[in-house]
């Protein structure tokens, strides 16, 4: 039976797909309001909590611990099961290809041990988690992610740009996806593990596999370029998410992607969209006027 779900951050990428796929399955959705709501108050009744929350990366050290342990308190007081969206942060550049729940977390830059710290704190509080891990986003909304802001923009003068190396395999996630996915898995929450932590498979694509797939979405040639790190090298100075991006640029060079062993366990009627479908959704409505914003995984 649907339940009450209160949405952190509906304003967000992570937080807007979450509500409207717990809408469109029958769910009483609230939107917290941070300038008006309590979050004590706005959570008594909830059966889900969702944490869309996600300042840029140059205030993650001085918010994220704070947030984190104001939710462990409120679903220890309501009872009520948090989901909480993971990156492939934790893993660190030196992981294997192949990530899934029993990769070590051995992250030894600052980014990735502030998430590793994250999770374990949520694993060591005793409450009812389900950590819902995925890849880089493609959004049906111009969000300022690395798909609209980059890869996209220049796209009307017929050139793709990459982050990294065109021959590398890299996690991706459709949000609305990965969103019911999400509800799915908040709807079994009863028979999952207190801690239930799940790599979201998506889909894994090379550069060239993803600019490929673009042009066939767009119905015409594309050029798949490189991009330049030079302009956000000399930002640093003036873009505080610059050193963030320059921190994780690693993850565009590294191979990986997202093992759905379990996943297919779990959700075995799940069927993903195709990606094809998904880039001309993304497609539809990216702009390159959007502002950047750190990318969740």
């Amino acid at each position: 039976m649907p339940g009450t779900v209160l949405i952190l951050g509906a304003t967000g990428r992570f937080g807007r797909n979450m509500a409207e796929a717990f809408w469109n399955r029958g769910w009483t959705v609230r939107l917290f309001d941070r300038k008006r709501d309590d979050l004590a108050i706005a959570a008594q009744g909830a059966d889900v909590i969702v944490n869309g929350w996600n300042p840029p990366y140059h205030r993650w050290q001085a918010e994220l611990p704070g947030q984190i342990d104001r939710l462990i308190d409120v679903t220890r007081q309501t009872g009520a099961t948090l989901l909480q969206p993971g990156n492939v942060y934790v893993y660190g550049a030196k992981a294997p290809a192949r990530l899934a729940p029993d990769t070590a977390h051995l992250a030894d830059n600052p980014l990735g041990r502030l998430r590793v710290a994250l999770e374990a704190r949520l694993r060591d509080a005793g409450i009812p988690v389900i950590l819902l891990r995925a890849g880089d986003f493609i959004d049906t909304t111009a969000s300022g992610n690395w798909f609209d802001k980059i890869m996209a923009a220049k796209l009307p003068n017929g050139s793709f740009v990459y982050p990294g190396p065109l021959d590398r395999d890299h996690a991706w996630a459709f949000l609305p996806d990965l969103a019911r996915a999400g509800v799915a898995l908040c709807e079994r929450r009863a028979h999952l593990p207190r801690f239930a932590e799940v790599t979201f498979p998506g889909y894994t694509l090379t550069g060239a596999q993803l600019g490929a797939l673009v042009a066939q979405a767009l119905g015409r040639p594309v050029a798949i370029k490189q991009m330049s790190w030079w302009p956000i090298q000399l930002a640093r100075p003036v873009l505080k998410i610059a050193g963030g991006l320059l921190e994780m640029r690693y993850l565009w060079s590294k191979p990986h992607h997202l093992d759905g062993a379990a996943f297919d366990e779990m959700l075995p009627e799940f069927h993903p969209t195709e990606p094809v479908e998904a880039l001309r959704q993304a497609l539809s409505v990216s702009d390159a006027t959007a502002e950047p914003q750190p990318v969740m995984g």
